[in-house]
């Protein structure tokens, strides 16, 4: 059986990171992914896709990302259902985030903040895979250490 997830989209908002009572970190957030095909007045929809992510995943998504942000998640669909404040059983779908990865630096977004309302996707914004802007040869130092400050790293 095989149940994997790998998906690219935009931050809807900003993370809701919470800790569980044990102390544990875990983030709920959304995902805009455009469809591959055009409805037919020629624009592509977006679907919203419910994620969650736990422990030190959770807490650099939530620190170095906000809505806006490209970010790709790999990981899994799961289903659950809880009794809300009504006694109403209520179903919940969501991926279960094994990683994230950061698709743009932080503030990278021409969608981020700003008091936007709503999260409508740019359809005509690619996205920047490289964030090393200049076209320098990433393999100019032939496998030799490089140096880079902890202040660089995400984590």
């Amino acid at each position: 059986m095989l149940n994997r997830v790998v998906l690219v989209g935009r931050l809807t908002r900003d993370p809701d990171l919470r800790y569980t009572p044990n102390g544990v970190a875990v983030a709920n957030f959304t995902l805009a992914v455009n469809r591959p095909f055009s409805n037919n007045q020629g624009d592509r929809d977006a679907d919203f896709i419910n994620c969650v992510v736990w422990r030190r995943a959770a807490e650099n998504l939530a620190n170095f990302m906000n809505k806006g942000s490209l970010v790709g998640v790999d990981g899994r669909l799961q289903s659950r259902s809880f009794d809300n404040q009504e006694g109403k059983r209520v179903f919940v779908t969501e991926v279960v985030a094994d990683s994230v990865q950061f698709l743009e630096s932080k503030g990278g977004s021409s969608q981020g903040g700003g008091g936007q309302q709503g999260f409508q996707p740019n359809q005509n914004q690619q996205p920047n895979y490289n964030n090393n802007n200049n076209n320098e040869d990433p393999f100019a130092d032939k496998g030799e250490p490089i140096d880079i400050s902890d202040d660089d790293l995400p984590f």
